[in-house]
C-alpha cells in the first residue's frame, strides 16, 4: 500500500455466538468487514466440567483491518459490544500491519 495508507489489524478472541454484535459495532465505528475463524480457549476461566468430563470451549477469532486512524475507534465499539471490560469475556488487541495486498478497494483514489 502506498505512503499514508498506514493500516492496523484488530484481532478479538470471544465466546462463540457474539461476534455478529462485535462486527455490527466495529462497522458503525468506521470498520469495513472482517473475517471470523473458529478455535478453542486454553485459559485460566476455561476449566468447565460437565459430568466430571472437561469442555472445549468454543471460541471465535475476528480479524478486522482498518486504516489506522480508526483504529481506537473501532477497538473502543469491539470493547464496549463484547464487553472485554469484564473478567472471562475475551480479549482484543492491534497489530500494526507492515504490508497489505488485495484489498484493492482502500487503495481507489490513490497513486
Amino acid at each position: 500500500m502506498s505512503p499514508g495508507s498506514e493500516q492496523d489489524l484488530i484481532v478479538t478472541i470471544i465466546k462463540k455466538g457474539y461476534s455478529e454484535q462485535i462486527i455490527e459495532a466495529s462497522k458503525k465505528a468506521g470498520a469495513e468487514g472482517a473475517t471470523i475463524m473458529f478455535g478453542r480457549g486454553t485459559g485460566i476461566h476455561e476449566q468447565k466440567k460437565i459430568l466430571g468430563i472437561p469442555i472445549e470451549p468454543e471460541k471465535e477469532i475476528i480479524f478486522t483491518v482498518v486504516p489506522r486512524e480508526i483504529s481506537e475507534e473501532v477497538l473502543s465499539a469491539i470493547v464496549k459490544a463484547g464487553k472485554l471490560e469484564r473478567p472471562a469475556t475475551g480479549i482484543a488487541f492491534v497489530l500494526e500491519l507492515k504490508e497489505v495486498l488485495g484489498a484493492v478497494h482502500l487503495l481507489r483514489g490513490q497513486d
